[in-house]
């Protein structure tokens, strides 16, 4: 990756045209949950099974994060960005056409494996601006991510509610990415002459060693607890809403990713914020809020929808502030291996998410709505716990370095 001072050939409004992408490809992931009610009657399986279709996307775009975002670090970005927007397509069609549970959960899995362009995108444009306008341009970035993510589930939940039938939610999607195909890679910046040329082998196994790094295994594992936790609450969300407390559908599950707006758009400020205060106090900032959300979801939220707008106002912001912390951290550590970074945040965070979607498909069955609760604040408080245990340790380490120096 580039350095910011020596990044050539950007054209005008190349950053929001990038956030912009970053939603469209994100939305990808996301657009499967206010279905999955739906689909659990379509091919007459248990609301269990059919999370699983939100499990394997989780699984499939750590994978793709593993496996294909190191390549933002040596690949030429306009081929990369076709390449996986035209393979995003494909997934997507062969998705909307599945003629049984196994294969969709099959597509999905494939299709969020290559439709990880948002991971490559924002350590790029994390690498076109100097170093202290990295937050406000990570907070730029997110501001699509969001955007994204609350769309794609608003819009696939009415496109399924207004059609009867959630395949044409992944229709609308596959258009959507051809759409970007012919139209967002020549906006890219070219790969500077001189660039450090790697081998892919050896691209991979430079991965481990940056694991040294404190500030990248803090942000890992944050995030790994906290997005856990939020997919949790949303691969569950669905099968909440079509409960007898509220008897509502795919459409309208799909409408709480767009209540949810405000409090998601605010999330951004944290860029900002993490410029001028730092990473950590914002993340403690975020877990209160996530907290705050699913204390709501589990007393007020069992029987008042307007307590459940309440929820994902604050579940959506305290998610967003933290990635945005989490990612100013961790980009701060050095421009030229910022994908490789960005890589192992990723898979650490949709791991977390992978096994929290499962987690909550379980805790469902179980002990219903206020057992997902119960996971999802747990989660939280070890998040919190090893922000508070790293603190400490550092804070120690510090005075002793200085009573050494005395």
């Amino acid at each position: 990756m580039s350095n910011p001072q020596s990044s050539t050939g950007i054209h005008r409004g190349t950053i929001p045209l990038m956030a912009a992408a970053c939603g469209v490809m994100v939305g990808n992931i996301y657009l499967c949950q206010p279905l999955l009610g739906q689909i659990a009657v379509s091919f007459g399986v248990p609301e269990h099974v059919s999370s699983l279709v939100a499990v394997a996307t989780q699984v499939g775009y750590a994978f793709g994060i593993l496996l294909l975002v190191p390549l933002a670090d040596i690949a030429e970005p306009r081929k990369l960005l076709r390449w996986l927007m035209a393979l995003t397509a494909i997934g997507l069609v062969a998705a909307s056409l599945a003629p049984n549970i196994g294969i969709l959960i099959g597509a999905s899995a494939c299709l969020a494996l290559v439709t990880v362009v948002p991971q490559v995108l924002i350590p790029i444009a994390a690498s076109l601006v100097p170093a202290e306008k990295r937050g406000r341009v990570v907070g730029t970035m997110t501001t699509g991510l969001i955007l994204g993510i609350l769309l794609s589930r608003t819009v696939s939940g009415l496109v399924a509610g207004y059609t009867d039938s959630w395949r044409a939610s992944y229709g609308l999607a596959a258009a959507l990415t051809v759409l970007l195909f012919f139209f967002v890679p020549r906006f890219m910046p070219k790969r500077p002459q001189g660039s450090e040329r790697i081998g892919y082998g050896t691209l991979l196994a430079s991965l481990l060693p940056l694991l040294r790094h404190r500030a990248l295994l803090l942000s890992m594992g944050m995030n790994f607890m906290v997005f856990g936790a939020f997919s949790a609450f949303w691969a569950t969300l669905a099968f909440h809403l079509a409960s007898p407390a509220f008897g509502l559908g795919a459409a309208a599950a799909g409408l709480f990713g767009l209540w949810g707006a405000p409090g998601a758009l605010l999330a951004p400020v944290a860029g900002r914020l993490s410029d001028r205060w730092g990473s950590s106090r914002v993340n403690a900032f975020a877990f209160c809020a996530l907290l705050a959300s699913f204390a709501i979801a589990a007393t007020l939220g069992t029987t008042h929808l307007l307590a459940m707008v309440a929820a994902v106002n604050l579940l959506d912001f305290g998610m967003q502030s933290g990635q945005i912390a989490n990612q100013t951290r961790i980009f701060a550590i050095g421009h030229e291996i910022r994908g490789r970074l960005n890589t192992l945040y990723m898979v650490s965070s949709f791991s977390g998410g992978a096994l929290g979607a499962f987690a909550g498909g379980l805790a469902w069955t179980m002990a219903g709505w206020i057992g997902v609760c119960v996971v999802c604040v747990c989660l939280i408080c070890f998040a919190a716990a090893l922000l508070a245990v790293t603190t400490l340790v550092g804070s120690r380490q510090k005075r002793a370095a200085r009573a050494g120096e005395i």
